[in-house]
């Protein structure tokens, strides 16, 4: 995965997350369309010399054939054989032309994003979850009259995000939610597949009283912008920042109480947490859903061992790619990771900033020490972050008398339901937040 300022994290280790590379083909007409068909062909075929040929020579560490193969190889490993591509939809965004090509793999769909510049080459390519096709229904427990959304911008300058506050009805002052994202280029809603759990948490918590403002992560609006600057990028630029700043815009917006603002941060959002709350005390409180307390080079590999575990038999390409994996793992642990280490030495191409500045982050250990009321609730059935993350918590904090502690039994990553083991086709079945978690958020932070 070769996205740097997407990480993976605490999702599976391609679904929230995109892949990004650095490859190009010039175009020689501007059908872009037929461009974008042709290059996710060729990968298909393995064909990883003619994928990459003609890389943009101003894309700094543009990646070789090999890194091309391996990224490709890498999703497969995990979706399964190629089937077939099912079109192809175009968009305009400033100077760049976007084309989205859905595509079939043996155990799910997905998109693939491709990017041409102005110059009509492939700048970047991602892979995405597969666009939801149908529309979003409210679960049962919204009541769509009891609030209304406006937009509102959070942030300013080169790296504002638009968003959307859910107030109820009535007067306020009301208490409020800011929604943090997981990892990789999610909107507002958290989109995966049919399903929005941002949107869940949004709307249900906004029909118990709550208002909550979610916004479009900084690397799914600013995505192209960052890739200019992703050696200098860690967590901080990538979530903390418009937490904080989000934090800021409710405490002078109208009907919200500004003593009353609790953060919500889920998977990669939960994980930082500590971070969030160490640079602002005066939030009133935080909630974790699924918030990771191992290394994340320790996630990365396990999600990836267990999605192999999944398959049964192993290809050699498989096995090459975990012994690899294994390697780059090692990499980030050892006294010898500095800047100097190239990204194709290191997990899924990101560069070695971020691993750097994670290092010996135990957000538990963090969260000792403030001061915040907590309440950490945990999936039983997320094999992405899992319960030994939960009792990574739950060994640090339950001496806590402000911090409380909730499971559910058939609740995955997404927080929603499910039967068995988990895995990736299960984000593109469409379902909801049940309504007892909206229940016992909207009465925790009811009563901070």
């Amino acid at each position: 995965m070769k996205r740097y300022f997407l990480i993976l994290l605490p999702v599976l280790v391609f679904s929230w997350i995109s892949l990004h590379c650095w490859a190009a083909e010039p175009t020689k007409s501007d059908d872009i369309a037929a461009a974008a068909r042709s290059f996710v062909e060729s990968m298909a075929k393995e064909d990883f010399p003619g994928a990459s040929r003609g890389f943009d020579t101003t894309v700094k560490g543009a990646p070789s054939p090999e890194a091309v193969g391996e990224t490709w190889k890498s999703v497969t490993a995990k979706l399964g054989p190629f089937k077939r591509q099912v079109g192809v939809r175009t968009e305009k965004s400033g100077l760049y032309d976007i084309a989205y090509v859905p595509c079939e793999f043996e155990k799910s769909a997905i998109e693939i994003k491709v990017v041409f510049n102005s110059q009509k080459r492939i700048i970047g390519f991602w892979f995405l979850p597969a666009r939801a096709s149908t529309e979003y229904n409210p679960p049962f427990y919204v009541k769509r009259s009891s609030f209304q959304e406006k937009p509102m911008t959070v942030g300013g300058g080169e790296w504002a995000l638009p968003g959307t506050l859910a107030i109820p009805a009535g007067k306020g002052p009301f208490p409020a939610v800011v929604l943090v994202h997981g990892s990789g280029p999610n909107d507002r809603d958290e989109t995966i597949g049919p399903n929005k759990p941002f949107r869940d948490l949004a709307w249900g918590l906004a029909s118990q009283g709550v208002a909550v403002l979610r916004y479009e992560k900084r690397t799914k609006e600013h995505g192209q912008k960052l890739a200019a600057i992703k050696e200098t990028i860690t967590v901080k630029e990538e979530t903390i920042d418009d937490a904080l700043a989000a934090v800021a815009l409710l405490r002078k917006t109208g009907d919200i109480d500004p003593s009353r603002i609790t953060v919500l941060g889920h998977s990669l959002g939960g994980m930082v947490i500590p971070r969030i709350g160490a640079l602002d005390t005066t939030i009133s409180g935080f909630v974790v859903l699924a918030g990771s307390t191992r290394p994340l080079e320790d996630i990365t590999l396990a999600q990836v061992l267990y999605l192999a575990s999944l398959q049964g038999s192993l290809t050699d390409a498989d096995n090459k790619g975990i012994e690899t994996l294994r390697k780059q793992v090692a990499m980030v642990k050892s006294p010898r990771l500095s800047l100097s280490v190239p990204p194709t030495e290191l997990p899924f191409g990101i560069p070695a900033k971020y691993w750097l500045d994670l290092r010996g982050y135990f957000p538990p250990d963090v969260a000792k020490n403030l001061k915040h009321p907590m309440l950490i609730l945990q999936g039983e059935r997320d094999y992405q972050v899992t319960m030994e993350d939960f009792q990574g918590w739950k060994g640090s904090l339950s001496t806590r008398k402000n911090v409380e502690f909730k499971t559910y039994p058939k609740l995955n990553h997404l927080f929603l339901e499910g039967e068995g083991k988990g895995s990736p086709a299960e984000y593109q079945k469409e379902g909801h937040i049940p309504e007892i978690v909206i229940r016992d958020i909207a009465n925790w932070v009811r009563a901070r």
